[in-house]
Protein backbone atom coordinates (compact mmCIF):
# COMPACT_ATOMS: atom_id res chain seq x y z
CA UNK A 1 0.00 0.00 0.00
CA UNK A 2 2.57 2.32 0.45
CA UNK A 3 4.04 1.75 -2.90
CA UNK A 4 0.99 1.82 -3.95
CA UNK A 5 0.75 5.86 -2.61
CA UNK A 6 4.25 6.56 -3.99
CA UNK A 7 3.43 5.25 -7.36
CA UNK A 8 0.34 7.64 -7.26
CA UNK A 9 2.30 10.34 -6.73
CA UNK A 10 4.56 9.74 -9.55
CA UNK A 11 1.87 8.99 -11.92
CA UNK A 12 0.16 12.39 -10.79
CA UNK A 13 3.18 14.35 -11.61
CA UNK A 14 3.97 12.32 -14.68
CA UNK A 15 0.18 12.97 -15.78
CA UNK A 16 0.96 16.74 -15.48
CA UNK A 17 4.22 16.36 -17.36
CA UNK A 18 4.44 12.85 -19.41
CA UNK A 19 8.48 14.08 -19.93
CA UNK A 20 8.95 14.25 -16.34
CA UNK A 21 12.53 12.58 -15.46
CA UNK A 22 11.98 9.86 -12.24
CA UNK A 23 14.82 9.64 -10.56
CA UNK A 24 14.21 6.81 -7.42
CA UNK A 25 16.89 6.34 -4.98
CA UNK A 26 18.01 4.27 -1.74
CA UNK A 27 18.39 6.44 1.56
CA UNK A 28 21.55 4.72 2.05
CA UNK A 29 22.97 5.66 -1.41
CA UNK A 30 21.84 9.19 -1.24
CA UNK A 31 25.02 11.11 -0.91
CA UNK A 32 26.01 15.16 0.33
CA UNK A 33 24.81 17.12 -2.55
CA UNK A 34 22.99 14.72 -5.05
CA UNK A 35 19.50 16.23 -4.00
CA UNK A 36 20.88 19.87 -4.61
CA UNK A 37 21.63 18.57 -8.03
CA UNK A 38 18.57 16.97 -8.75
CA UNK A 39 16.44 19.48 -7.84
CA UNK A 40 18.05 22.77 -9.25
CA UNK A 41 15.85 24.37 -12.00
CA UNK A 42 16.50 23.09 -15.21
CA UNK A 43 18.05 25.68 -17.87
CA UNK A 44 15.47 24.38 -20.50
CA UNK A 45 12.69 24.24 -17.84
CA UNK A 46 12.20 20.27 -17.47
CA UNK A 47 10.28 18.56 -14.33
CA UNK A 48 11.59 16.14 -12.29
CA UNK A 49 10.51 13.51 -9.44
CA UNK A 50 12.93 12.68 -7.05
CA UNK A 51 11.62 9.28 -5.37
CA UNK A 52 13.52 8.60 -1.81
CA UNK A 53 13.17 5.02 -0.62
CA UNK A 54 13.61 4.32 2.97
CA UNK A 55 14.79 7.38 3.63
CA UNK A 56 15.14 6.84 7.59
CA UNK A 57 18.35 5.89 6.24
CA UNK A 58 19.63 9.08 4.90
CA UNK A 59 22.80 10.60 6.48
CA UNK A 60 22.45 13.34 8.76
CA UNK A 61 23.83 16.05 6.63
CA UNK A 62 21.36 14.65 3.60
CA UNK A 63 18.75 14.84 6.00
CA UNK A 64 19.66 18.76 6.58
CA UNK A 65 19.55 19.03 2.87
CA UNK A 66 16.25 17.31 2.55
CA UNK A 67 14.58 19.58 5.18
CA UNK A 68 16.21 22.89 3.82
CA UNK A 69 14.65 21.94 0.47
CA UNK A 70 11.21 21.35 1.40
CA UNK A 71 10.94 24.61 3.09
CA UNK A 72 11.84 26.53 -0.58
CA UNK A 73 10.65 23.62 -2.89
CA UNK A 74 11.34 23.71 -6.19
CA UNK A 75 7.91 24.24 -8.73
CA UNK A 76 9.94 22.26 -11.20
CA UNK A 77 10.58 19.13 -9.06
CA UNK A 78 7.97 16.98 -7.17
CA UNK A 79 10.21 15.50 -4.30
CA UNK A 80 8.58 11.87 -2.58
CA UNK A 81 9.67 10.46 0.79
CA UNK A 82 9.17 6.34 2.07
CA UNK A 83 9.86 6.28 5.50
CA UNK A 84 8.94 3.06 7.54
CA UNK A 85 7.61 5.13 10.80
CA UNK A 86 9.62 4.50 14.07
CA UNK A 87 12.35 6.78 15.80
CA UNK A 88 14.95 6.01 13.24
CA UNK A 89 14.69 9.52 10.68
CA UNK A 90 12.25 10.93 13.22
CA UNK A 91 14.28 14.34 12.83
CA UNK A 92 13.39 14.06 8.80
CA UNK A 93 9.79 13.66 9.43
CA UNK A 94 9.11 16.31 11.94
CA UNK A 95 11.62 18.29 9.48
CA UNK A 96 9.49 18.02 6.45
CA UNK A 97 6.03 18.11 8.46
CA UNK A 98 7.22 21.42 9.43
CA UNK A 99 7.98 22.62 6.62
CA UNK A 100 4.24 21.90 5.18
CA UNK A 101 4.93 18.74 3.39
CA UNK A 102 1.99 16.39 2.31
CA UNK A 103 2.08 13.92 4.58
CA UNK A 104 0.33 10.03 3.51
CA UNK A 105 -0.29 8.12 6.80
CA UNK A 106 -0.22 4.01 5.65
CA UNK A 107 -1.74 1.51 8.64
CA UNK A 108 -0.58 -1.78 8.79
CA UNK A 109 -3.02 -4.21 7.83
CA UNK A 110 -3.30 -7.18 10.54
CA UNK A 111 -6.98 -7.97 11.28
CA UNK A 112 -8.67 -10.73 9.12
CA UNK A 113 -11.45 -7.88 8.96
CA UNK A 114 -8.78 -5.07 7.82
CA UNK A 115 -8.36 -7.45 4.69
CA UNK A 116 -11.46 -8.08 3.85
CA UNK A 117 -12.02 -4.38 4.10
CA UNK A 118 -9.39 -3.94 1.16
CA UNK A 119 -10.66 -6.68 -1.03
CA UNK A 120 -14.01 -4.68 -0.97
CA UNK A 121 -12.14 -1.40 -1.19
CA UNK A 122 -9.90 -3.31 -4.75
CA UNK A 123 -13.81 -3.99 -6.16
CA UNK A 124 -15.18 -0.43 -5.02
CA UNK A 125 -12.01 1.13 -7.05
CA UNK A 126 -12.73 -0.41 -10.15
CA UNK A 127 -16.63 0.43 -9.94
CA UNK A 128 -17.65 -3.25 -8.70
CA UNK A 129 -18.74 -4.64 -5.79
CA UNK A 130 -17.99 -8.31 -4.07
CA UNK A 131 -20.60 -10.09 -1.77
CA UNK A 132 -19.19 -10.95 2.04
CA UNK A 133 -18.68 -14.59 1.63
CA UNK A 134 -17.09 -14.02 -1.85
CA UNK A 135 -14.67 -11.62 -0.08
CA UNK A 136 -14.07 -14.35 2.96
CA UNK A 137 -13.77 -16.98 0.34
CA UNK A 138 -10.81 -14.66 -1.83
CA UNK A 139 -8.88 -14.09 1.46
CA UNK A 140 -8.93 -18.09 1.98
CA UNK A 141 -7.99 -18.80 -0.85
CA UNK A 142 -5.47 -16.05 -1.61
CA UNK A 143 -3.83 -15.74 1.64
CA UNK A 144 -2.64 -12.33 3.72
CA UNK A 145 -0.40 -11.26 1.34
CA UNK A 146 -1.89 -7.27 -0.12
CA UNK A 147 0.13 -7.76 -3.34
CA UNK A 148 -1.31 -11.16 -4.19
CA UNK A 149 -4.90 -10.06 -3.03
CA UNK A 150 -4.99 -6.72 -5.09
CA UNK A 151 -3.67 -8.60 -7.95
CA UNK A 152 -6.44 -11.64 -7.65
CA UNK A 153 -8.94 -9.11 -7.29
CA UNK A 154 -7.81 -7.10 -10.38
CA UNK A 155 -7.89 -10.78 -12.18
CA UNK A 156 -11.71 -11.39 -11.08
CA UNK A 157 -12.87 -7.61 -12.38
CA UNK A 158 -11.31 -8.44 -15.85
CA UNK A 159 -12.55 -12.05 -16.06
CA UNK A 160 -16.31 -11.40 -14.56
CA UNK A 161 -19.05 -10.00 -16.04
CA UNK A 162 -20.84 -10.10 -12.48
CA UNK A 163 -21.69 -6.44 -10.85
CA UNK A 164 -21.08 -7.99 -7.92
CA UNK A 165 -18.61 -11.09 -7.45
CA UNK A 166 -20.17 -13.98 -5.93
CA UNK A 167 -18.68 -16.94 -4.24
CA UNK A 168 -19.02 -18.79 -7.17
CA UNK A 169 -16.95 -16.66 -9.02
CA UNK A 170 -13.84 -16.80 -6.32
CA UNK A 171 -14.53 -20.55 -6.12
CA UNK A 172 -14.18 -20.69 -10.19
CA UNK A 173 -10.92 -18.73 -11.00
CA UNK A 174 -9.18 -19.86 -7.31
CA UNK A 175 -10.20 -23.47 -5.90
CA UNK A 176 -7.21 -25.09 -5.05
CA UNK A 177 -5.08 -22.07 -4.28
CA UNK A 178 -4.83 -22.32 -1.00
CA UNK A 179 -4.79 -25.65 -0.81
CA UNK A 180 -1.06 -26.03 -2.53
CA UNK A 181 0.31 -23.67 0.40
CA UNK A 182 -0.66 -26.73 2.47
CA UNK A 183 -2.15 -24.14 5.34
CA UNK A 184 -5.63 -25.58 4.64
CA UNK A 185 -4.68 -28.98 4.47
CA UNK A 186 -3.44 -28.32 8.14
CA UNK A 187 -6.65 -26.17 8.87
CA UNK A 188 -8.91 -29.23 7.55
CA UNK A 189 -6.87 -31.91 10.05
CA UNK A 190 -6.81 -30.39 13.19
CA UNK A 191 -10.92 -29.01 12.36
CA UNK A 192 -11.14 -32.73 12.27
CA UNK A 193 -11.73 -32.66 8.49
CA UNK A 194 -10.79 -35.57 6.93
CA UNK A 195 -12.19 -36.25 3.92
CA UNK A 196 -11.58 -32.43 2.82
CA UNK A 197 -7.95 -32.30 4.27
CA UNK A 198 -7.03 -35.59 2.44
CA UNK A 199 -8.71 -33.77 -0.79
CA UNK A 200 -6.40 -30.75 -0.19
CA UNK A 201 -3.32 -32.91 0.43
CA UNK A 202 -3.36 -34.58 -2.69
CA UNK A 203 -4.16 -31.55 -4.64
CA UNK A 204 -1.73 -30.40 -3.07
CA UNK A 205 1.04 -33.02 -3.95
CA UNK A 206 -0.23 -33.21 -7.53
CA UNK A 207 0.50 -29.80 -8.04
CA UNK A 208 3.40 -30.72 -7.11
CA UNK A 209 4.33 -28.73 -3.77
CA UNK A 210 7.21 -30.44 -1.73
CA UNK A 211 6.37 -32.97 0.78
CA UNK A 212 8.26 -30.87 3.53
CA UNK A 213 6.39 -28.19 2.90
CA UNK A 214 2.79 -29.71 4.03
CA UNK A 215 4.70 -31.38 6.75
CA UNK A 216 6.07 -28.03 8.28
CA UNK A 217 2.35 -26.35 7.54
CA UNK A 218 0.84 -29.65 10.16
CA UNK A 219 3.69 -28.85 12.37
CA UNK A 220 2.64 -25.39 12.28
CA UNK A 221 -1.09 -25.34 12.67
CA UNK A 222 -0.25 -28.70 15.64
CA UNK A 223 1.87 -25.91 17.72
CA UNK A 224 -0.28 -22.83 17.30
CA UNK A 225 -2.56 -25.15 19.21
CA UNK A 226 -0.15 -25.88 21.69
CA UNK A 227 0.84 -22.52 22.55
CA UNK A 228 -2.39 -20.99 22.68
CA UNK A 229 -3.64 -24.04 24.51
CA UNK A 230 -1.38 -24.32 27.16
CA UNK A 231 -1.56 -19.95 27.47
CA UNK A 232 -2.08 -19.00 30.94
CA UNK A 233 -5.89 -18.95 31.15
CA UNK A 234 -6.37 -15.28 32.34
CA UNK A 235 -4.63 -13.90 29.33
CA UNK A 236 -7.27 -12.13 26.50
CA UNK A 237 -7.01 -9.99 23.54
CA UNK A 238 -4.11 -8.67 23.19
CA UNK A 239 -2.00 -10.21 26.11
CA UNK A 240 -2.86 -13.44 25.09
CA UNK A 241 -1.62 -12.59 21.45
CA UNK A 242 1.69 -11.12 23.07
CA UNK A 243 1.99 -13.88 24.96
CA UNK A 244 1.64 -16.66 22.28
CA UNK A 245 3.75 -14.40 19.45
CA UNK A 246 0.81 -14.09 17.00
CA UNK A 247 -1.38 -11.50 15.83
CA UNK A 248 -5.15 -11.30 17.47
CA UNK A 249 -6.85 -12.34 14.33
CA UNK A 250 -5.08 -15.57 14.51
CA UNK A 251 -5.65 -16.19 17.81
CA UNK A 252 -8.77 -16.40 17.74
CA UNK A 253 -8.90 -18.60 14.48
CA UNK A 254 -7.07 -21.20 16.83
CA UNK A 255 -9.23 -21.06 19.83
CA UNK A 256 -11.73 -21.88 17.69
CA UNK A 257 -9.56 -24.91 16.27
CA UNK A 258 -8.97 -26.06 20.15
CA UNK A 259 -12.60 -26.88 20.40
CA UNK A 260 -11.83 -30.85 20.41
CA UNK A 261 -8.34 -31.05 21.53
CA UNK A 262 -7.07 -32.32 24.41
CA UNK A 263 -3.69 -32.29 25.68
CA UNK A 264 -3.04 -36.26 25.18
CA UNK A 265 -3.98 -36.01 21.76
CA UNK A 266 -2.37 -33.08 20.90
CA UNK A 267 0.92 -34.55 21.65
CA UNK A 268 0.05 -37.43 19.62
CA UNK A 269 -0.69 -35.56 16.72
CA UNK A 270 2.55 -33.42 17.11
CA UNK A 271 4.26 -36.99 17.53
CA UNK A 272 2.99 -38.29 14.59
CA UNK A 273 4.00 -34.81 12.56
CA UNK A 274 7.93 -35.45 13.68
CA UNK A 275 7.84 -39.04 12.96
CA UNK A 276 6.23 -37.57 8.81
CA UNK A 277 9.08 -34.98 9.13
CA UNK A 278 11.83 -38.01 9.56
CA UNK A 279 10.19 -40.25 6.34
CA UNK A 280 9.57 -37.37 3.81
CA UNK A 281 13.51 -35.88 4.19
CA UNK A 282 13.94 -39.95 3.30
CA UNK A 283 13.56 -41.91 6.41
CA UNK A 284 10.47 -43.58 4.59
CA UNK A 285 9.95 -45.09 1.00
CA UNK A 286 6.37 -42.82 0.36
CA UNK A 287 6.57 -39.39 1.01
CA UNK A 288 2.36 -39.35 0.28
CA UNK A 289 1.75 -42.32 2.09
CA UNK A 290 3.14 -40.94 5.03
CA UNK A 291 1.35 -37.48 4.96
CA UNK A 292 -2.02 -39.51 4.30
CA UNK A 293 -0.88 -41.38 7.25
CA UNK A 294 -0.35 -38.21 9.41
CA UNK A 295 -3.45 -36.69 8.53
CA UNK A 296 -5.70 -39.47 9.42
CA UNK A 297 -3.36 -39.67 13.23
CA UNK A 298 -4.51 -36.09 13.73
CA UNK A 299 -7.92 -36.16 13.23
CA UNK A 300 -8.23 -39.13 14.62
CA UNK A 301 -6.18 -37.78 17.87
CA UNK A 302 -8.90 -34.96 18.55
CA UNK A 303 -10.53 -35.59 21.64
CA UNK A 304 -13.61 -37.98 21.32
CA UNK A 305 -12.55 -39.06 18.27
Amino acid sequence: MAERAVSGVVAAARAADPASEVHDLLGSKVTTGELTQLTSPSLFGDRSVVVIRSAQDLTKDVIAEVVAYAKQPSEDTVMVLAHPGGVKGKALVDGVKKAGAKVITISKVTKAGERLEFIKGEFKRAGRNISGDAAQALLDAVGNDLRELAAACSQLVFDSEEKTISATAVARYHKGRAEVTGFNVADSAVEGRLAEALEQLRWALGTGVAPVLLVSALAGGLRSLAKVGSAPRNLRGGQLASHVGMPPWKVDRVRRQLNGWGPEGLSRAIQAVASADEQVKGGGADPAYALEHTVQVIVANRTGR
